[in-house]
């Protein structure tokens, strides 16, 4: 086993040198000396500290959790083979097909890294939110980055929890909040029957089958279906109302979720975008 695990140590290391920054998001940079990524720029793509990353790649700490393990597969842009080796030598079962599925291919990761100018975010089918643009963040309000769990779209929409900073930014159907209501439940219905060895989704659904009467009435309609595109109203504390269209792409053999909002240019929606495009690269610089 320590031969495995100094495998893992040297191939995180040759992971995160193969991988620009600027699939990632990051400026290339003309006075970078690190081939790939630095060691500050992968711990904070995967919420761990530097320290941690060290100890890793010494064989120094041989035993990250799942969730750090599958959070450095992300931010590493392995493949599923990859990552699933990544689990072996970390002495973790790799996730299980009847798992929904929360690995970003690495072309992904790359479409979200180069579209960072819109809204733009990802998914699990059963919409827990992995990843999102700058632009989204700004949009609907950044996500606690405390190492709490993964922010869900129907705990944040039925359980009032938000997404990040208060209800008010949660998005909407314009003019027909029941039936955005209606069409997210009956796709997690159609979640729950596709991947029943789910431990999450199953909590889920009993979480909020106790927690909200809205979720348990549109539940017990038994109803089915994908959910579908729409144009949405989204409430940000910044700017008010934007009324966007909302595209939501299914990326093959994953169930990942994309979704992107635009707006058409010239409007007052692209305008408000704009502005909010300014003030969230003010903030990261």
């Amino acid at each position: 086993m320590d031969d495995a695990h100094g495998d893992l140590g040297s191939l995180l290391h040759s992971w995160r040198d193969r991988l620009s920054p600027v699939d990632v998001g990051f400026p290339a940079g003309n006075g970078r000396r690190a081939v790939g990524l630095r060691r500050e720029e992968l711990a904070s793509l995967a919420g761990v500290s530097v320290d941690y990353l060290v100890r890793l790649e010494q064989g120094r700490a041989t035993r990250p959790s799942s969730q750090v393990a599958a959070s450095l597969a992300r931010a590493l842009q392995l493949s599923d083979a990859e990552r699933d080796h990544l689990f072996v030598l970390a002495g973790l079962l790799p996730p299980s097909p009847d798992q929904v599925p929360t690995h970003l291919p690495p072309g992904v990761s790359r479409l979200v890294a180069r579209l960072g100018e819109t809204p733009i975010a990802v998914f699990s089918a059963a919409w827990d939110l992995i990843t999102w643009s700058p632009l989204w963040g700004a949009l609907i309000g950044e996500p606690p980055a405390d190492g709490t769990a993964r922010p869900n779209l129907l705990r944040a929409y039925f359980g009032g929890t938000g997404l990040g900073l208060s209800e008010s930014a949660i998005v909407t159907r314009s003019g027909e909040t029941g039936r955005f209501e209606a069409s997210l439940v009956a796709d997690l219905r159609r979640v729950h029957g596709r991947y029943p060895g789910d431990h999450g989704v199953h909590a889920l659904v009993d979480e909020l089958l106790a927690s909200s009467t809205r979720f348990q009435q549109l539940w017990e309609s038994g109803d089915v279906s994908e959910h579908q595109s729409e144009r949405k109203v989204i409430h940000n504390d910044i700017v008010g109302d934007i009324e966007v269209d909302c595209d939501v792409f299914t990326v093959a053999g994953t169930d990942l979720r994309i979704v992107a909002y635009t707006a058409a240019t010239g409007s007052a929606a692209a305008e408000k975008l704009d502005f909010l495009r300014v003030s969230a690269v003010a903030r990261m610089g």
